[in-house]
């Protein structure tokens, strides 16, 4: 686990199955400013596909991702 890129608010979307990681994650980065960053953890192994499919669409960066033993990390920079 890193933290090696800094964020401005950390989701916890642990436990929940497709799409609540990827919709919980939209909702908190309408609530930011430009350019701030979103980290997301998520456990739904399908969080990979919906979080990059989602920084390209709606313009946001996906700045890195993790994958540690079942649980994902995304540092998504808002648009």
């Amino acid at each position: 686990m890193t933290d090696a890129v800094a964020h401005d608010i950390e989701l916890d979307a642990s436990g929940l199955n497709c799409p609540l990681p990827l919709l919980k994650a939209k909702l908190e980065l309408n609530r930011m400013p430009s350019g701030a960053v979103l980290k997301v953890i998520a456990t739904d192994a399908g969080s990979q596909r919906d979080f990059r499919t989602f920084a390209r669409l709606a313009g946001h960066t996906l700045l890195l991702e993790e994958d540690e033993a079942g649980v994902y990390r995304y540092w998504l920079k808002k648009a």
